[in-house]
Order: C-alpha cells, then structure tokens, then sequence
C-alpha cells in the first residue's frame, strides 16, 4: 500500500493520521456492508477542498480509483466519516455496488499529527 495520511479539518487545525496505521489498528474490527449512499463524503470536495483539481490530479485520481481494491474495507471513524477508502467507495459507485465493506473504530484514535504541512510528511514506502 502506498504511503497515505487522512486530513481532517477540525475547527481552526488540521488533524491528520497515518493510515498504515489505522489500518492496523482496525484489522481485527468486524467487516459490516454499508450503503455506498449512506457515504456523506461523495457530496463533499473530498478531495480537493481548497482548490479546484488541474486536469492532472483528476487522472491522477481515476488511476487510483481504477486500481482499487474492493474486497479490502474502508476505514470509518466513530461518527461514520470515511478516514481510509475514498478511491474504493469512488469505484463502487461506478461499478453502482449499492454497498461497500466497512470497519468502523468504537472511538476515533487521536492524530498522528496537527497542523503540519502536507509536504513535510514522510510519503516512502515501507
């Protein structure tokens, strides 16, 4: 898997983990189908929030997307919101799945980081 990490705005800071490890931490939580409609995220600017995408970053995303896995669940905090598998719930709605597997934490784990600017993130594989 490559390197990623969740943002999250939350008030004024921006909360961000490691999703090599909330993968971890949920690979022994119970896999539950969810309505692929249920997912508040696909009526929001996901992925790109503050800006519009170039051309590049939206091929970028169909590559991903293309390439997604299904058969792994995403990752959903206490509240539902989605912090791992936007490319895969984006590739359920092509393939119109009505549903998508899920693990969900009880309690959403604190961030790795706050307020740290996306490019002094580590992005290596390991």
């Amino acid at each position: 898997m490559r390197k990623q990490y969740h943002f999250r705005q939350v008030g004024d800071d921006t909360y961000i983990w490691d999703v090599h490890r909330l993968v971890k931490l949920s690979q022994n939580f119970k896999i539950q189908q969810i309505p692929v409609n249920d997912i508040q995220e696909l009526n929001e600017a996901y992925w790109f929030p503050k800006s519009a995408p170039t051309t590049q970053q939206i091929i970028e995303h169909l590559q991903l997307v293309n390439a997604a896995d299904l058969s792994y669940p995403i990752i959903l905090c206490a509240s539902g919101r989605v912090m791992d598998g936007m490319h895969r719930v984006a590739k359920a709605c092509i393939t119109t799945q009505s549903h998508i597997l899920a693990v969900q934490f009880e309690q959403t784990p604190k961030p790795d980081f706050i307020n740290i600017d996306a490019d002094r993130l580590d992005y290596r594989e390991e």
